[in-house]
């Protein structure tokens, strides 16, 4: 089994939010990946004491024991659990009902002999390449069907978060769980696993250096890392976001490979 993982922050002055872990149990069969990426907060009152990096380290500790330890729980019930522990780990401090409550966008994938089960919820990325080299990305694109407009305002980005009709991310209410998308395929039909922050698709999704069957590619010959130092390089290229329009210069980028 070959894995690989390579993560930076957006800027050397703030915190990486991102979170990635691949756990192997000790029995050898089967395995899962988590990646999460912190939602970054605008500057102000976000109701909580603690902070995104704090709330992923968290979030993703419980989801890696869960996803090894609970094989009898799905997905969704492992992320709704995890939700609720960490909730559980700052209510008494923290006012989990500000809608900017710390909060992440989620990948899982769970593999074992017979299937691989995954799970995105909000705008991180999950690819799976089959033994003929097809690339299917699984993505949840609520995020990316709200207005731009919308989002431009903070009231109305504020009031599509967690609600139907918006997007859905991990924050506190562990219900969101039942948002993400989910699926399973035969494990025959998988060979290996790709999950990336938005940050790190950027390679893909704002930059078109590639498809996503070529990011896979790319990953598979070079690694991780070099995926994400082209994108450093394209955005070192772009640095006012004249070519390429974004909200930030550069985000925190993660990329999780695993062959399986």
């Amino acid at each position: 089994m070959r894995i690989e993982l390579a993560t930076a922050p957006g800027v050397t002055e703030r915190p990486n939010e991102d979170w990635t872990s691949v756990v192997l149990p000790a029995s050898g069969e089967g395995g899962s990946l988590i990646l999460l990426d912190g939602v970054t907060p605008p500057a102000g009152d976000v109701g909580c004491v603690h902070g995104v990096p704090w709330f992923t380290a968290r979030l993703g500790g419980a989801l890696a024991e869960l996803s090894a330890s609970r094989r009898d729980l799905t997905l969704p019930e492992i992320l709704a659990d995890a939700i609720r522990r960490t909730a559980d780990a700052h209510r008494d401090t923290c006012d989990l009902s500000h809608v900017r409550t710390p909060q992440a966008t989620v990948v899982m994938a769970r593999w074992g002999a017979d299937s691989v089960e995954h799970l995105v919820l909000s705008d991180s990325t999950l690819l799976l390449e089959a033994p003929d080299g097809a690339v299917r990305a699984v993505v949840d694109d609520r995020l990316h069907r709200v207005p731009l407009a919308a989002l431009r305002s903070a009231a109305s980005a504020d009031a599509l978060r967690n609600a139907e009709g918006g997007f859905f991310t991990a924050a506190a209410d562990p219900s969101a769980a039942a948002k993400a998308v989910t699926g399973r395929t035969p494990a025959a039909d998988v060979r290996a696993l790709l999950a990336l922050t938005d940050g790190a698709a950027r390679w893909v999704e704002m930059f078109h250096e590639g498809d996503w069957a070529d990011c896979l590619a790319l990953v598979r010959k070079s690694g991780p890392q070099e995926l994400i130092d082209r994108v450093r390089a394209t955005e070192d290229t772009d640095p006012d976001g004249a070519a390429f329009r974004r909200w930030k210069k550069s985000d925190d980028a993660t990329a999780t490979y695993v062959e399986v």
